[in-house]
């Protein structure tokens, strides 16, 4: 059985995205501005070196995600800070969603069999699955219990108010520390295991 790691960058107060769109919080998005610190920048390229499988939401694969690292996997075919974009570029990745939608993508298949059902076979056959999406994405694995392994990029930021991934744990969702570490850039990335 394989392993499902949910990634997302939060603000230091929990929130993976501001109240206020305009808000720029995070340390390091899509864009050119790169300013992770060459250890960060290791540590993720190492940490992408044993995924097979990305699994997207629909509207984070409509909004570019694939074609973006796609296109920078081949403006950069040997430097080692997009060792990752690479990895995505080459890796097999499903979409999950609940509307009709063809796949333009390479190395891509669309999952419209329900959000639980196609997850639960995905990590029967891929040995390690990392997770990219939105709050409203990740709060439904967060539900339904699918998430083997939270990985947070915490960013020195406080935005106030935005969307939380854990809003169905009304109960409380107890996670095991994996590991905890500070970079220079000031993004301090937590690792847990789901209980």
């Amino acid at each position: 059985m394989g392993t499902l790691t949910l990634q997302m960058q939060t603000s230091v107060d929990g929130f993976v995205s501001a109240q206020r769109p305009a808000l720029r919080w995070q340390v390091w998005d899509w864009g050119p501005d790169w300013s992770w610190d060459d250890e960060l920048q290791r540590d993720y390229n190492t940490g992408f070196e044993q995924v097979d499988t990305v699994l997207l939401s629909r509207k984070m694969a409509e909004e570019g995600y694939v074609d973006h690292w796609t296109r920078t996997a081949e403006a950069h075919p040997h430097d080692p800070r997009y060792a990752f974009a690479r990895t995505i570029a080459k890796a097999f990745k499903v979409v999950v969603t609940s509307r009709p939608m063809e796949s333009r993508w390479p190395r891509t298949t669309i999952a419209t069999g329900g959000l639980v059902t196609e997850v639960t076979a995905l990590t029967r056959t891929a040995a390690r699955v990392i997770c990219f999406g939105g709050a409203g994405f990740a709060s439904a694995l967060v539900a339904n219990g699918l998430v083997d392994e939270y990985q947070f990029f915490v960013n020195p930021t406080a935005v106030g108010a935005g969307s939380t991934i854990f809003a169905s744990a009304v109960d409380g969702l107890r996670l095991q520390p994996i590991a905890t570490k500070v970079y220079d850039c000031g993004i301090v990335v937590n690792r847990f295991r789901a209980s």
